[in-house]
């Protein structure tokens, strides 16, 4: 199992891009948050195969249809232990 950290820039938030990672996320077995922040931009910390990790950042790099995607910037973090997804609210 891996951890990463993805910063995902652009046109990513009042898109339902945190709805719909999470569902995409629970489909695909993954663990962990996802967030947005002061910036206007969207934060995960995502744990999983190595598979796994690489399915959800692809569907990051597009989002759902509302979304506009400039960039997502990935992290490789140690590995952290999550037992769901969460969205985390500010």
């Amino acid at each position: 199992m891996i951890t990463t950290h993805l910063l995902v820039k652009g046109k990513v938030q009042g898109v339902f891009f945190r709805a719909s990672a999470k569902e995409v996320a629970i489909q695909n077995g993954i663990t962990g948050w996802i967030k947005n922040n002061k910036e206007g931009d969207v934060e995960a910390m995502i744990t999983g195969t190595n598979e796994q990790v690489e399915k959800f950042t692809n569907w990051c790099r597009q989002g759902p249809p509302k979304a506009v995607v400039d960039e997502v910037i990935i992290t490789p973090k140690e590995e952290m232990h999550f037992n769901t997804f969460d969205i985390i609210r500010f």
